[in-house]
């Protein structure tokens, strides 16, 4: 797949909203939460236009029970696609909207993702460096596969940074 990098939108905003009231009706009281994480949650970021939704269950296994009901309305079904215990829903074929990522609500993958993300959030300098890395790689890889295997050491490291950051954080909160 080629990569696209676009320019923030307050549309994904609005494209997270809509999945999100779309996967309640689908799952209903399966899900406990969804989160919005990745680069088109930051603002003012540069990111691929693919909408990343996390959500959290009780109870990872039902997940699969619904995968014929997400293939019907347009979803392909990864499975764990690489992160044991992940259930992965991708939207949009060649032109992918959304991935929705579904972990039980324990999972050790979940504050990884949301502590990278509220690490950007509070700190729009590491944003805006992130970012300006993306359009560095973006220049020089054409195939995702590619640009998201040289991305990933930078990623790693800042979410080291993160994760300090976030245990100081909350160690300094009474």
């Amino acid at each position: 797949m080629k990569v696209r990098l676009s320019p923030y939108t307050d549309a994904w905003k609005l494209m997270f909203t809509e999945e999100e009231a779309l996967l309640q009706t689908i799952f209903g009281k399966a899900i406990m939460k969804i989160e919005h994480f990745g680069s088109t949650a930051i603002p003012g970021m540069k990111a691929k236009p693919v909408i990343d939704m996390m959500c959290m269950v009780h109870d990872i296994a039902i997940i699969d029970t619904y995968n014929e009901r997400m293939k019907s309305l347009g979803y392909d079904v990864a499975g764990e696609w690489g992160i044991e215990g992940r259930r992965l829903f991708r939207k949009g074929g060649e032109n992918r909207t959304h991935h929705i990522h579904f972990y039980s609500f324990d999972h050790p993958e979940i504050e990884r993702h949301l502590v990278f993300r509220d690490y950007l959030l509070a700190h729009p300098q590491q944003a805006l460096r992130y970012s300006q890395f993306k359009e560095s790689l973006a220049q020089k890889y054409e195939s995702t596969s590619e640009y998201s295997v040289a991305k990933k050491p930078f990623v790693s490291a800042m979410e080291k940074t993160a994760l300090v950051w976030y245990q100081q954080e909350k160690n300094s909160k009474p």
